[in-house]
């Protein structure tokens, strides 16, 4: 055995370069937030083309993830990270002056094929400029506090920009960092690809596409209109081309994922479950958190946005305390357990929250969203420590895929107890539109008369509470059963802090 090839200054330059598509990747998926209205009058989309301005960068986004990962593996990482850089920022320009909403609808869309070149291309960078266990995991600490961050910095940098400029600004602000991407990734970012990659298997694609689509479609709208036929078929659809996908994974010549990766008791299987996991509980507790500042407590939109990146300030400080931990001994098992432990104890004090506690919910979402990223910090070094380094592409899109259905699933789950709740306790001499959303109440008690009001205003805001506190409960007891599964799955596992044949092969993979 010998030392492993510690990262110079021009690794850790590397690194900050990488985090500005990172950023704006995860910005972009809450960036609209505050621009629709502005483009709603300007495009005048219809209900539908609205929805899919929305959606549809998410929904390409999380379809691509695998396939993206995977081609990076086999034309280079550095390849692919210039090729979504130069979409994402052409598609940005494209946004930003669209003057239909089909324009807009298809920019959108291929943002999200930019982002999901981008995203596995930077941590699988990571994964082969960091061959050292304790600096790979600093800088995978990193990344995870940059993506949190820039999911929260999203909503309210678009509702900062849409105030002083026009709504195309949101896309604009893509531009400089792309082109500041292109111009130092080839000077400062070694070239990656696995040496012996094998036929890119092309029916993998589709089927990777029609495993993931229809399961996180089906997933969001049950979130948001409840279980329904139409949704209960797109996820039995999606769930069949998930065993189809699979299968083809296993007899496949050369699998678009190596059924390897999940073989040999280095953790990347439990390392992926519960990475899901823990999507599901941040996404879960961020579907009730960003209704209650608005609807609840009754704040703008913008009032919304810049209280709920209070919490955010805690997160810079989990990830780095987290590594610390593992690099002084404590058993990585523990430490992750640690973290769904806090995340539970956030769900805890949202359990506690009546209708005037902001200060409970944003110390519950602070609380929370700490255990999330020092659970997301030390999986993702897990997985992408065992993964080989010609595979770190398609180890860091399972990862990423994991994550949009463990948050898809989130919404859906906690989502779905909440609503009954609150249907159960609103009056059922509510009107009928009050009945179904705490959103359709506040709609409601706008064009009722003085008390009529009032009255239905709190009745509403207290069921919708109660409703949180419930799915709260159950996201807490399905944490802190997480963190059992977490301290028994990988109480045995380690990540190598010493070179050895694969830190070998990583340097030999370096084309440049």
């Amino acid at each position: 055995m010998t030392n492993s090839p510690r990262a110079t200054r021009k690794e850790w330059t590397a690194l900050a370069v990488l985090m500005l598509p990172l950023l704006l990747v995860s910005m972009d998926v809450s960036v609209l937030y505050f621009a629709i209205p502005a483009i709603n009058a300007d495009l005048e989309p219809s209900g539908t083309q609205q929805l899919w301005i929305f959606d549809i960068y998410a929904f390409v986004l999380a379809g691509l993830l695998i396939t993206m990962g995977s081609l990076g593996d086999r034309i280079g990482r550095r390849k692919l990270l210039l090729f979504g850089a130069t979409a994402f920022g052409a598609a940005s320009l494209t946004a930003a002056y669209a003057n239909s909403a089909e324009t807009l609808i298809a920019a959108r869309a291929v943002l999200g094929i930019g982002g999901a070149t981008l995203m596995p291309s930077t941590m699988g960078l990571i994964r082969n400029m960091f061959v050292d266990a304790r600096q790979r995991a600093t800088a995978i600490g990193i990344w995870q506090t940059v993506m949190v961050a820039g999911i929260a910095l999203g909503s309210v940098l678009s509702g900062v920009l849409v105030e002083h400029f026009w709504w195309g600004s949101v896309f604009l602000v893509n531009l400089p960092a792309m082109v500041l991407l292109l111009v130092l990734a080839p000077l400062l970012i070694p070239e990656f690809r696995d040496p012996e990659p094998g036929r890119f298997d092309l029916l993998s694609v589709p089927l990777s596409m029609a495993a993931v689509l229809p399961v996180v479609y089906g997933l969001k709208e049950i979130a948001a209109e409840g279980f329904e036929l139409p949704y209960a078929v797109s996820l039995a659809a999606g769930l069949v081309f998930a065993v189809l996908f699979v299968r083809r994974q296993r007899t496949a010549a050369s699998p678009m994922i190596s059924p390897a990766l999940f073989r040999g008791g280095h953790g990347f299987g439990p390392a992926v479950s519960l990475n899901l996991i823990s999507a599901l509980g941040m996404m879960g507790s961020a579907y009730f958190t960003t209704q209650y500042l608005q609807s609840v407590l009754g704040k703008s939109a913008m009032e919304a946005a810049l209280w709920a990146l209070l919490p955010s300030v805690l997160i810079g400080f989990a990830a780095p305390v987290a590594t610390a931990l593992v690099q002084r001994g404590m058993n990585r098992a523990h430490v992750v357990a640690l973290g769904f432990v806090t995340s539970a104890c956030g769900y805890g004090l949202l359990t506690l929250a009546g209708t005037d506690a902001m200060w409970t919910v944003l110390a519950g979402a602070g609380v929370l969203a700490c255990g999330a990223v020092v659970i997301g910090s030390q999986l993702t070094d897990l997985a992408l420590g065992a993964a080989p380094a010609e595979k770190a592409g398609t180890a860091s899109s399972l990862l990423e895929t994991g994550q949009e259905f463990g948050g898809a699933l989130g919404m859906a789950l906690l989502g779905s107890i909440g609503n009954a709740v609150y249907r159960s306790e609103i009056p059922s001499s509510a009107p009928a539109e009050a009945q179904e959303t705490l959103g359709g109440a506040v709609a409601v008690a706008r064009h009722l008369p003085g008390e009529a009001g009032s009255t239905l205003l709190a009745a509403a805001r207290e069921a919708f509470t109660s409703g949180m506190q419930v799915a709260a409960l159950a996201g807490a007891v399905l944490l802190v059963a997480a963190a059992g599964l977490a301290a028994v799955s990988l109480r045995k596992v380690r990540v190598p802090e010493k070179a050895d044949a694969g830190a070998e092969s990583e340097r030999e993979a370096a084309l440049v």
